[in-house]
């Protein structure tokens, strides 16, 4: 054994030799010094409000539905719908709020169910807490769609998100409720995120972006409210279902 140990010596002296030559880490030059943030115009007073009402953080309890063991599946999304609309009106927020020939719409779906405005809901569980919550969608005239979250709480039902908008797409991404809607500059599109926050318990916008469009523009651009209006959600609802 002891005859052994110099020749293992050598060995390594040899392997260390070898990592030197070949392989080394290379200088890729100069890195460029970071520059932190820089307040501008520091002596401004702060806002004292917000420009727009986005419809975030705005939550209402559906009055009169109950859902059963905490299944939203069983629910009349009709009924839910109806339901939303006694809502009081400080409650409803932005996005809760529908048009007078809409409601007259939504309150015919029975006798009318050919030109009922209620989208085919669905399911997912956007809070994480284990059970489905309820993405409704309702057109509205010119183009315009009005997207809901409803969330079982207690044996009953609370929207947790409402919105409207000019839209293009929604999609489910996991937790996240993903919406796209038309820009006015040709070829770029808005694409907002809305997740839950658990402190605030309701869906917040947490991404608004400006993205190219993959078609180069060539989209023709889908009327926008007249009204600015922040969260610019989206769709034709093509999230699949679970």
């Amino acid at each position: 054994m002891r005859l052994r140990l110099p020749a293992l010596a050598t060995l390594g002296v040899v392997l260390l030799t070898g990592c030197g030559t070949g392989g080394e880490l290379r200088s890729a030059g100069r890195t460029p010094p970071a520059n932190g943030p820089v307040r501008l115009w520091p002596t401004l007073p702060p806002a004292s409000a917000a420009p727009y009402d986005y419809g975030e953080g705005e939550t209402a309890r559906i009055p009169g539905i109950r859902v059963t063991a905490g299944d939203v599946r069983r629910l009349d999304p009709v009924a839910v719908v109806r339901a939303g609309l006694k809502v009081p009106p400080e409650r409803a927020g932005e996005g809760g709020e529908l048009p007078a020939r809409t409601v007259a719409l939504v309150e015919a779906c029975r006798s009318a169910p050919r030109t009922c405005p209620v989208l085919p809901p669905y399911f997912r569980d956007l809070t994480g807490d284990g059970r489905d919550e309820m993405v409704l969608a309702v057109r509205m005239p010119g183009r315009q769609l009005s997207v809901r979250v409803y969330m079982p709480e207690s044996g009953g039902l609370t929207r947790i998100m409402s919105t409207s908008d000019a839209v293009l797409s929604v999609q489910l991404a996991g937790r996240d409720l993903i919406m796209r809607a038309p820009s006015a500059i040709t070829g770029y599109e808005y694409r907002t995120a809305w997740s839950w926050d658990g402190r605030q318990r309701a869906m917040l916008p947490t991404q608004d972006e400006i993205l190219r469009t993959r078609d180069g523009g060539r989209r023709t651009p889908v009327p926008r409210p007249s009204a600015p209006r922040a969260p610019r959600p989206t769709a034709s609802l093509s999230a699949e279902r679970r």
